[in-house]
């Protein structure tokens, strides 16, 4: 059993599947944390400059404005060319937002944290780059962003935060928890999917799964395809994804539990 506090990246899945022959068995058991000071695993929130009038962004728009011009993605760890873009899907004028008069034409300055090797990177190429790797070089990245400057007795996260507070044209990415403990003077803005409404992050949204970049916990587990899980494994697994599991995770406060609907799709995986 691989206990893990974020989805395996790509080269752990090449890397098990290279010794196996085959993927593992992959339960979320748990959703990231929305704000508790506490919490892990995190979700992201895109903040904007409170002058800035843009109502929301779709995870279409986040791609165009953070990624960049690609061949292609790893989907389920398998190259695919069904998520290559040109340039022409790159956003970088706020106009290219829809917004209009003195914003037209104002380019875009990004912020964000760990976009080499992350959870949240890879929850961003995931989620929003359909498994593209290509980031806008514009990016003003912070490494390891909950680490301080010597410099300025900050954290990175702090520095990204009053950039956008000081600058109109500014988006970053970033925790509530940081914005919540900096008393931030940004706006959050709710997200989108592709067809879908927008929908702000909340304790709520994140527990129910409607907030698109929520993150979660998972485990691992080496099944054979068409073989029965082992029956210890499967028991453990099975009290995880219990009513009595989820309390335990619920009292707990570093993660936020599974909805009754998420329980029973990941279940439906033991059989």
């Amino acid at each position: 059993i691989g206990l893990m506090g974020h989805r395996q990246w790509r080269n752990g899945f090449e890397a098990f599947k290279a010794q196996f022959g085959y993927a593992p068995l992959e339960i979320r058991f748990a959703t990231g944390s929305y704000d508790d000071p506490q919490g892990t695993t995190p979700g992201l929130m895109f903040i904007v400059n409170k002058r800035n009038p843009l109502a929301g962004l779709t995870l279409a728009q986040i791609d165009g404005i953070y990624g960049a011009q690609r061949t292609g993605g790893w989907v389920n760890g398998q190259w695919s060319t069904a998520s290559a873009r040109g340039a022409d899907k790159n956003i970088r004028t706020w106009g290219q937002l829809g917004l209009t008069g003195e914003w037209a034409d104002r380019s875009i300055k990004l912020y964000g944290s760990d976009v080499t090797l992350s959870n949240w990177a890879d929850l961003i190429e995931r989620e929003c780059f359909q498994g593209g790797t290509k980031w806008n070089p514009a990016l003003s990245e912070a490494p390891r962003a909950d680490i301080g400057t010597k410099a300025q007795g900050k954290t990175r996260d702090q520095l990204i935060l009053e950039a956008v507070e000081k600058d109109p044209a500014a988006i970053g990415f970033i925790f509530q928890r940081v914005v919540n403990a900096n008393h931030g003077d940004v706006r959050v803005l709710p997200l989108a999917k592709a067809d879908g409404q927008f929908v702000a992050a909340s304790a709520q949204t994140f527990f129910d799964g409607s907030y698109p970049l929520h993150n979660g916990a998972y485990i691992y587990l080496n099944r054979v395809p068409g073989q029965p899980l082992g029956v210890r494994e499967k028991e453990f697994v099975k009290f995880l994804l219990s009513r009595e599991g989820e309390q335990i995770i619920a009292t707990d406060r570093q993660f936020i539990p599974l909805d009754a609907e998420q329980v029973k799709a990941e279940r439906a995986k033991l059989e």
